[in-house]
């Protein structure tokens, strides 16, 4: 159905892992911006956690692209030549 084949288990899940934290990353920025606007005392901490959440998130993202570069190495690629690439030329003796 899909020209794209399915993403291997430990990317998929790196994957899911990324969204959930971002997800909550952002739900804690807009926390942080109503209780500013409300002049709350709560915000200041808020703000050090949305940091701190902010580099949780950058980590979880490059987790997936390490996951997937990992998975790629162990389970290997199938590689095929471009079509720039040229064959060795055979060594005469």
């Amino acid at each position: 159905m899909y020209a794209r084949p399915r993403m291997p288990d430990p990317v998929r899940a790196a994957a899911v892992r990324a969204v959930i934290i971002i997800a909550l990353t952002l739900t804690q920025v807009v926390i942080v911006l109503l209780c500013t606007l409300a002049g709350s005392w709560l915000a200041l901490p808020m703000a050090f956690c949305s940091l701190g959440s902010t580099v949780v998130a950058t980590w979880a993202v490059l987790d997936i692209w390490i996951t997937r570069q990992a998975w790629q190495q162990r389970h290997g690629v199938i590689s095929t030549p471009s079509s720039a690439a040229r064959r060795r030329p055979l060594r005469r003796q």
